[in-house]
């Protein structure tokens, strides 16, 4: 079972920035990729950023550029350093996980509470 607490969301005005925190904890935890999800009011959950243990990073079109997710694999740690944010970006923003179980299923799949991110023009 793993725990995810988020933190940092809040009001910014436009062209401000915001970083967005997510630890993970609980046990045994072999984390294969910690990413970053949002929904606004009426719209899908969308990826905004991924992370493997790795490294490797994948972001959606509309956030690269002014978008950067980092982790830190000793503290089982992600986070969304986000610049230049626009109004469209107002949503809540959600930590997602993918943990490695030594037996089936294999993996599992864990989310975080949501922080709101609202942008003010």
């Amino acid at each position: 079972q793993v725990q995810l607490v988020e933190s940092g969301g809040g009001l910014v005005q436009a062209g401000g920035s915001l970083r967005l925190s997510c630890a993970a904890s609980g046990s045994a935890l072999s984390l294969a990729s910690m990413a970053w999800y949002r929904q606004g009011t009426g719209k899908q959950r969308e990826l905004v950023a991924r992370i493997t243990s790795g490294g490797t990073t994948n972001y959606a079109d509309s956030v690269k550029g002014r978008f950067t997710i980092s982790r830190d694999n000793a503290k089982n740690t992600v986070y969304l350093q986000m610049n230049s944010l626009k109004t469209e970006d107002t949503a809540v923003y959600l930590c997602n996980v993918l943990n490695v179980l030594g037996k089936p299923p294999y993996f599992s799949e864990s989310w975080g509470q949501g922080t709101q991110v609202t942008v003010s023009s």
